[in-house]
């Protein structure tokens, strides 16, 4: 029976990783948990050992991922997802995206989210990814940017290391699909933490635009497109 592992990285997360951890905790195909706490100033850490993930403590910020980088020499796994750390009680639906590649049916899995609960950004670096993946890939995308992802440890090597910051996730599909892999969505009822109308919000989503521009304008001029 193939082996799968969860890998959960988490910045400042004290309130909600213990609970995305026990929900991971109830799913039976995973039988180790990593949590890499990403230089966090608060109890992140404590709070992930005593709900029972591993922990692996970074001193400084990486950024997502350079987090997710940094776990992979502890990766031993046939399968690997990756989970945020505020996934909370939804995190259980990570069985969805893991079932098609233990199947065979995905090399990279990827869950997708239903519609926001609460006005957050316009839709343009959402967007822009997508029409990124189906301009550069030729994939229709619904979440490019989750950070739910299953794949199999052939998949894991080939596509690190992977982009650090927030354009990891465009990145990684973008990757996948050039090399051959075969990418699937699955529809999910996971939800987060989501950014709203405020400053903060903005100053989020204007990193995360950036990022993606970068992103694109690589593998862009990587496929000569």
């Amino acid at each position: 029976m193939k082996s799968v592992m969860a890998v959960i990285p988490a910045y400042n997360e004290e309130k909600t990783i213990a609970s995305t951890v026990a929900a991971v905790q109830r799913i039976p195909e995973i039988s180790r948990i990593l949590v890499v706490d990403d230089g966090s100033g608060d109890e992140t850490a404590e709070q992930a050992r005593q709900a029972g993930a591993q922990v692996l403590r970074l001193e400084e910020n990486c950024g997502k991922g350079g987090a997710m980088n940094r776990s992979a020499e502890f990766i031993d796994s046939d399968v690997v997802v990756f989970l945020d750390a505020d996934l909370g009680e939804t995190a259980s639906q990570a069985s969805l995206i893991i079932r098609p590649v233990l199947e065979g049916n995905a090399d990279l899995c990827i869950a997708a989210f239903g519609p926001p609960s609460q006005k957050g950004g316009f839709g343009l670096v959402k967007g822009t990814a997508s029409r990124a993946i189906k301009r550069i890939a030729d994939m229709e995308v619904r979440s490019p940017l989750s950070g739910q992802r299953a794949m199999s440890r052939e998949t894991l090597l080939a596509l690190l290391p992977f982009h650090e910051a927030y354009g990891v996730e465009l990145g990684m599909t973008l990757n996948a699909l050039s090399q051959g892999f075969r990418v699937k969505e699955v529809l999910t009822r996971m939800k987060h933490n989501e950014t709203g109308r405020d400053l903060k919000g903005f100053m989020h989503r204007g990193k995360q635009f950036l990022d993606v521009i970068r992103v694109i304008k690589l593998e862009k001029h990587k496929k000569g497109v």
